[in-house]
């Protein structure tokens, strides 16, 4: 018996059909990462494989892991709201 993760995966092609501008910035977010937006996808969806319990453990380590990352800093709401304006122009 040929032990399961000794496999090579099969690869099948995806078509999502997403606006041009989501695809814009998706393409450009992998490429900050280092990911094409394939491997991107691909390491989500793998998420949908792990327990929801695992799931939202790292999710509360990383919240966690930046309580009082800000702390002492003069940043504010309005920083904030600022923030999200540029982000979503």
């Amino acid at each position: 018996m040929i032990a399961q993760h000794l496999v090579p995966a099969v690869r099948t092609r995806l078509t999502l059909r997403l606006d041009a501008d989501l695809v814009r910035r998706a393409k450009a977010y992998g490429k900050s990462r280092g990911k094409s937006v394939s491997q991107w996808v691909a390491d989500d969806c793998r998420l949908l494989e792990e327990p929801m319990e695992t799931v939202e453990a790292k999710a509360t380590a990383l919240t966690q892991s930046l309580r009082g990352v800000l702390r002492g800093t003069a940043v504010g709401e309005a920083d904030y709201r600022d923030h999200l304006a540029d982000r979503h122009r």
